[in-house]
C-alpha cells in the first residue's frame, strides 16, 4: 500500500471516531465570535449547505483543495473556502450538494470521489449557511475547471498546513468593513481564516491527535 492509500485509510478510520468538534473548531475562531459559537448550533431558519475537504496524491504529499472565491456581493467574496454550497431541492441529501457543488466549481466528477466521512457541523451566521463538512478523495491529482464563482483553485500540501509557524494572527477587514486580528492560515500568499480556518482546525486535529 502506497503512502496516499495509507493515509486515506487511517483518516477514514479516524473519521468514525468521535470528533473533536468544537473545540478544535474555536481554536482558529475569530475572538469576537467565541462566545456566540458556544451558544448557537444553528437557528431553524439557516440554510442547509455542506462543502468538501477533498484529498488527493501531490507532489510526493497529500494535497487538500481550496478555492479562493470571486469578487461579489456576497458576505464570503474573495474568501478562501472548501468546494461546496446551499443545499438545492434537487439534492437528495448534504452528501450530493457537496458532490454537485465540487464538480460545478473544480470539474472533478461526483462518481470519482470517495466519501470518507464528515466532520462536525458549523454555523456561520454572516451567511446564515448551516454547513456539513464532508471529507473525501480521489486517487489523482485533479486538472480543474473553476466556474466564474471561482478568483482561483488553491492546491495545498498537507505539510503546508501542518508546518509548526502555522497558525499565525493577520488584521482582516470584515464584511462590516471594520479590521479585526483573527487567527488564520497564510499560505500561497492566502489568508484562509473564518469558518473554512475552523474546519481545516477540526480536520487536522482528527488527523494529528
Amino acid at each position: 500500500m502506497d503512502a496516499f492509500s495509507t493515509f486515506v485509510s487511517f483518516l477514514g478510520e479516524k473519521l468514525q471516531q468521535p470528533l473533536p468538534g468544537l473545540d478544535a473548531q474555536l481554536r482558529l475562531a475569530p475572538v469576537s465570535r467565541i462566545k456566540e459559537l458556544k451558544n448557537v448550533t444553528g437557528p431553524l431558519h439557516a440554510l442547509e449547505s455542506a462543502v468538501l475537504a477533498l484529498f488527493f496524491p501531490y507532489k510526493n504529499d497529500i494535497g487538500i483543495l481550496l478555492l479562493k472565491r470571486a469578487a461579489d456581493n456576497s458576505v464570503h467574496s474573495r474568501q478562501v473556502s472548501f468546494p461546496g454550497g446551499k443545499k438545492e431541492n434537487s439534492d437528495a441529501d448534504l452528501q450530493e450538494t457537496a458532490l454537485r457543488e465540487t464538480f460545478e466549481e473544480t470539474g472533478i466528477p461526483a462518481e470519482e470521489i470517495h466519501v470518507l466521512g464528515t466532520l462536525s457541523r458549523l454555523y456561520i451566521r454572516p451567511s446564515n449557511f448551516n454547513v456539513l463538512p464532508y471529507v473525501g478523495y480521489i486517487d489523482y491529482d485533479p486538472v480543474l475547471q473553476s466556474n466564474a464563482e471561482v478568483e482561483r483553485p488553491l492546491k495545498v500540501a498537507l505539510s503546508e498546513l501542518t508546518n509548526p509557524d502555522l497558525p499565525v494572527e493577520r488584521t482582516i477587514k470584515g464584511h462590516d468593513g471594520k479590521r479585526y486580528p483573527v487567527p488564520c492560515y497564510d499560505i500561497q500568499g492566502e489568508i484562509i481564516w473564518g469558518a473554512t480556518a475552523m474546519m481545516l482546525s477540526e480536520l487536522l486535529a482528527v488527523i494529528l491527535e
